[in-house]
């Protein structure tokens, strides 16, 4: 990012390379609509881009463009809460919608890759009952490789809350996907 300040305009590309598919991954799972996914990481590359002359290193570049996505996210939600809650619940604007665009599980066997889609879903619809502030630590640690002090900067919690989050979600998966599988 640092040689992105100083002109060099390849380091963008570099970033981008490195972090757009972790940035989508968050967003698609933090958002409450599909639709957004796509406007909310546009606009956190823009807002990197424009902010890049006052960029100072505080924490790790992932957790600034991160908090730019989050801010961005948190102001869509402001903004279109009447509209979210006579929507929520639709089940053609998934919030994970998304995501499934961007990892479609590949196999060798027809059989493999239904075992997997129908896997990804069990571990999809999981994460979806998770409370906010628990997904929100869940994603970041295990599907943005962020360590605890990182998600603590980011959600402006202590890291021993982060941990607190991170055990209870874990825990909530464990059982909600145990009894899945018993229900098999």
């Amino acid at each position: 990012m640092q040689r992105y300040q100083h002109g060099d305009v390849a380091a963008f590309g570099e970033l981008y390379r490195r972090h757009s598919h972790g940035l989508y991954r968050f967003i698609a799972w933090q958002s409450p609509r599909a639709d957004w996914v796509d406007e909310v990481a546009q606009d956190s590359w823009a807002s990197l881009h424009k902010a890049a002359e006052r960029y100072e290193v505080q924490a790790s570049f992932r957790t600034y463009l991160y908090q730019i996505a989050r801010n961005r996210l948190i102001d869509l939600l402001r903004q279109h809460q009447s509209l979210l809650a006579s929507e929520l619940g639709g089940a053609e604007d998934s919030p994970h919608a998304a995501l499934e665009r961007l990892g479609e599980a590949s196999a060798d066997t027809p059989e493999t890759a239904l075992a997997e889609k129908q896997r990804a879903a069990q571990l999809q619809a999981a994460i979806g009952t998770l409370p906010a502030e628990q997904r929100e630590a869940l994603v970041l640690q295990q599907f943005s490789g962020m360590s605890l002090e990182e998600i603590a900067v980011l959600t402006g919690a202590a890291q021993e809350t982060v941990k607190s989050r991170l055990r209870y979600a874990m825990q909530k998966l464990r059982a909600a996907l145990t009894y899945e599988g018993e229900q098999a």
